[in-house]
């Protein structure tokens, strides 16, 4: 189950990336915003990335106006690793190496197409399992406890 949330400027994108979503069968819930009506982005990335972390999904999508700031927020949830981006090779390498667990796009930086071009890779992309790559998360998990 993927857990998808968006602010005003991700809401066409993610509107969008859910009939694709449909079309494809692949279980989902939505999160909001369901409107273009302006509203703060900290809220619905904190919905999608508390959902990711302890709600029993396997990974989130998030959409605003540039990715960036809805990332900011959800990377501030212990265990999220959001990777904002906006193009293939990108989102297949932090699926490999990083393991992200939330894919962040913006609805004024990517076309629909690219966008449901980069969800399916994100979908479709398993973590590398590759040691060095664990040794590097575990290593941010580790500053993430530090930090706190």
């Amino acid at each position: 189950m993927i857990a998808v949330g968006c602010d005003h400027g991700g809401y066409e994108l993610k509107v969008a990336v859910l009939k694709h979503l449909d079309e494809k069968g692949v279980q989902y819930k939505d999160f909001g915003t369901y409107s273009s009506e302006s509203v703060d982005y900290p809220v619905y990335a904190e919905k999608v990335a508390e959902a990711v972390t302890c709600g029993g999904y396997e990974l989130g999508l998030l959409f605003c106006g540039t990715g960036i700031g809805i990332s900011i927020a959800a990377n501030k949830v212990k265990g999220v690793r959001a990777a904002c981006c906006s193009d293939s090779f990108s989102v297949e390498m932090t699926r490999l190496h990083n393991n992200s667990n939330i894919l962040c796009l913006g609805g004024r930086v990517v076309s629909v197409e690219k966008g449901i071009e980069l969800v399916d890779l994100f979908l479709s992309t398993p973590f590398s399992g590759d040691e060095r790559h664990q040794r590097r998360i575990d290593l941010v998990t580790a500053l993430e406890e530090k930090n706190k």
